[in-house]
């Protein structure tokens, strides 16, 4: 079995954030008021471009180590179904290969990227802490 650089707990973080991310929606709102009370909450799941949680994953991954984010790459991929836990040592070679520096912006424009890195480290035999609500450094 192979292993990852990248601790479960990191990864549980990010698939946490990256589930908040994913619940955001175009404006539907936009004549929106000043009191989001006002506007009954609409525009906490609206994404205007300016999505703090967004930004949060971007640091959080910018901070990882040049392996640790070719396995996050990798490990959404597997979980993402381009390959098997035995094609592990191909998916990371290409995840390095196709390495920009933008690895952030790469997978926040991932779909379900969560339940990717979830599935991922299940190929692996590993489940994310549960409760994380702080990153692991």
């Amino acid at each position: 079995m192979p292993e990852l650089t990248i601790s479960p707990e990191k990864v549980g973080f990010l698939i946490e954030k990256a589930r908040e991310f994913d619940v955001k929606e175009g404006i539907v709102d936009p004549d929106s008021g000043s009191n989001g009370a006002d506007d009954e909450m609409i525009d906490v799941l609206e994404d205007d471009g300016n999505d703090p949680v967004a930004r949060e994953i971007t640091g959080f991954i910018d901070a990882l180590s040049e392996d640790e984010q070719v396995d996050l790459v990798a490990l959404m991929r597997l979980g993402r179904g381009d390959g098997t836990i035995e094609e592990w040592a191909d998916l990371r070679r290409e995840a390095a290969r196709g390495r920009n520096g933008r690895t952030a912006s790469y997978l926040l424009g991932e779909p379900m990227l969560g339940d990717f890195l979830a599935e991922g480290l299940d190929e692996f035999g590993l489940s994310p802490s549960d409760e994380r609500t702080t990153p692991i450094q």
